[in-house]
């Protein structure tokens, strides 16, 4: 009996040791240009496959996983995004651009079902039930905001249970959706620590949503290791923010800050008004040829001052939060990415674990006590830079007037010796219907000789009024050091005046294009893809006061037309003879004496006057 006690014993813990190995999270620093700081978190949960068909929730929040369930979704990918990417400052985008949405709320999963019909009745159902979870417009995500990609994404997960031709893809946009602390909350709720330690205490609405960028993820999939050891589902959350340093710095009222030495201190904000720097203290960048005593460009001097998490995100790392590997051994949780001869302080006892190939050092946060991290001052020009993007898009409105417009799209390759293909994926609303024959396809700069290569091939699905959307999806090619353009005309549909939104002078959102870069080395998980901006259309927008007007002229009328028709069929009209106590002589002798009066006024004032 004590044997099969301690064999019990020992098995138990094994069991627990392994399921605190299905979460981990990480957290990584990394200074850009122009005084940013990227912060990339990352939370990955894991359960086996058997346990999660059979609603036994660990890691995996039982109120995402029976949503995934009764939808019946094998894979999802949910995106809340805002701000703009500068590629051209900041480089390539972080994981490649696969954790990155378009601005709004961008959605796409792979549904379950025999038929289209099935499979989208079940995808309104998972966006009905994801509305409700994030505090968001999903619902509003219905047919004619509703596409089905065809080149532009595939799946990331292992379906082998699952036969691909059971799959459907459908994927939907709201660009015009507001990121706010509202979707933070449920996001953090879905954690272990439920944003109270470990490195999601660090997240908060004003620091992360007073980001330059900023992209939250959330991503299920099953996955199944080469070992043979069963097929797991796999959640993964991401946050991606870029803080400007120096505003992030500047205090909000009354706060605390951890010292080096675990002691907290307390300080208020003398400044909270942004004021500009004196022009005596700014540095200018001569080489600039429009530099004058009159105009002055800063130069890139903010990533010399020095920061810690304390003044970026207003408080320190609160302990750890299941940071185990599967020998129960703590693991780094926090990692930034500077040269190695830059010194970093940490809170006493923090162990570090650097990487001097790839100029990363990483630290194990003590499980009860507040981590803090401390970047001295340093060298500007000592920066450990993001890679250049592999592809750089833009896409602007062209032409003036309400009733056509034109869209131009530029793709610049910077390789000097590769070219490059991908898809290019755009949904436009039903109302901006496109003229497929007006697209064109130009390099300009480089040889004409490749113009019939730019586009190798096009799956256009044209819209219907009221019903969907326009789909388009190109696959092309940029010639090595080349930029590509296209362009094509579309004409504005008008409205019905139900059918504008309360701010209707301020247009209309139009969905960022995706692109995903094609390569032939290159599975789904490590695919690299990249979303332009969104689009502010104008249609002619009705003068909204007319109705206002034709419904107070209409109901003046009516009142009065009204109230003649009941005063003529509710009121009794009778001679005045016929009234009892009123005598017609009586009546005779009263307006006489009435006029009388009015006749000694009207003379005694000529008196007076003369």
């Amino acid at each position: 009996m004590r044997r099969f006690f301690c064999f019990f014993l020992s098995l138990l813990l094994a069991v627990l040791t392994t399921a605190d190995s299905d979460y981990n999270e990480r957290l990584v620093f990394e200074p850009l240009p122009q005084g940013s700081l990227l912060a990339s978190f990352n939370f990955k949960s894991q359960a086996s496959l058997q346990s999660f068909q059979k609603q036994h929730f660990r890691y995996i929040p039982r109120s995402l996983g029976q949503i995934l369930q009764h939808a019946k979704t094998q894979e999802l990918h949910l995106r809340f995004s805002s701000g703009r990417w500068d590629a051209e400052s900041w480089g390539a985008r972080p994981w490649g651009g696969t954790k990155e949405g378009g601005t709004g709320v961008e959605l796409w999963a792979w549904v379950e079902a025999e038929s289209d019909e099935e499979a989208f009745s079940r995808w309104i159902t998972l966006n009905n039930a994801l509305s409700g979870l994030f505090c968001a417009s999903l619902n509003f995500i219905d047919s004619t905001r509703t596409t089905r990609p065809i080149e532009s994404f595939e799946p990331t997960g292992d379906h082998a249970n699952v036969s691909l031709s059971r799959l459907h893809l459908l994927h939907g946009t709201l660009p015009r959706e507001v990121v706010c602390t509202e979707n933070l909350t449920p996001f953090l709720k879905l954690l272990p620590c439920k944003g109270k330690a470990g490195i999601s205490s660090l997240l908060d609405g004003h620091k992360l949503f007073d980001a330059s960028w900023q992209t939250m993820s959330i991503d299920v999939k099953p996955v199944c290791p080469m070992e043979g050891s069963g097929c797991l589902v796999e959640m993964e959350q991401t946050v991606d923010m870029v803080l400007d340093i120096e505003r992030s710095k500047r205090p909000r009222g009354e706060s605390r800050a951890l010292r080096i030495d675990n002691t907290a201190t307390d300080f208020v904000a003398d400044n909270p008004i942004p004021r500009p720097v004196p022009a005596e203290e700014l540095i200018c960048d001569t080489s600039k040829p429009y530099s004058s005593p009159e105009a002055c460009y800063p130069l890139d001097v903010s990533t010399t001052q020095m920061w810690s998490m304390s003044e970026i995100f207003g408080r320190p790392i609160k302990g750890s939060c299941l940071a185990t590997d599967t020998h129960g051994d703590p693991v780094e949780s926090v990692c930034i990415k500077v040269p190695n001869e830059h010194r970093i302080q940490t809170s006493e006892g923090t162990v570090e674990r650097n990487n001097l190939s790839k100029n990363q050092r990483c630290y194990v946060i003590p499980e009860s006590d507040f981590f803090e991290m401390t970047l001295p001052q340093q060298d500007s020009q000592a920066v450990v830079g993001r890679p250049p993007p592999s592809l750089y898009a833009s896409r602007s409105f062209t032409g003036h007037g309400q009733e056509r417009g034109g869209v131009q799209i530029l793709l610049t390759n910077p390789s000097r010796d590769k070219a490059i293909s991908f898809v290019y994926f755009e949904t436009l609303p039903w109302f901006m219907k496109p003229f497929m024959h007006t697209l064109k396809a130009e390099i300009l700069t480089s040889s004409p000789s490749s113009k019939d290569q730019i586009i190798t091939s096009m799956y256009y699905r044209p819209a219907l009024d009221r019903q969907r959307g326009t789909q388009l999806e190109l696959q092309i090619t940029v010639p090595p050091a080349s930029t590509v353009r296209l362009a094509y005309d579309f004409e504005k549909a008008i409205l019905r005046y139900t059918e504008y939104p309360p701010d209707a002078n301020r247009g209309f959102d139009v969905a960022p294009a995706v692109i995903r870069i094609l390569s032939a080395n290159t599975s789904p998980d490590e695919a690299v893809y990249l979303r332009t901006t969104s689009l502010l259309l104008s249609l002619p927008t009705p003068d909204f006061s007319m109705p206002y007007n034709v419904i107070i002229l209409t109901s003046t009328v009516m009142a009065l037309a009204f109230g003649s028709v009941y005063n003529l069929l509710v009121r009794r009209f009778v001679g005045a003879d016929e009234v009892e106590g009123l005598s017609l002589a009586k009546l005779k002798g009263r307006l006489r004496e009435v006029g009388e009066r009015l006749r000694r006024r009207f003379r005694s004032g000529k008196e007076e006057m003369r």
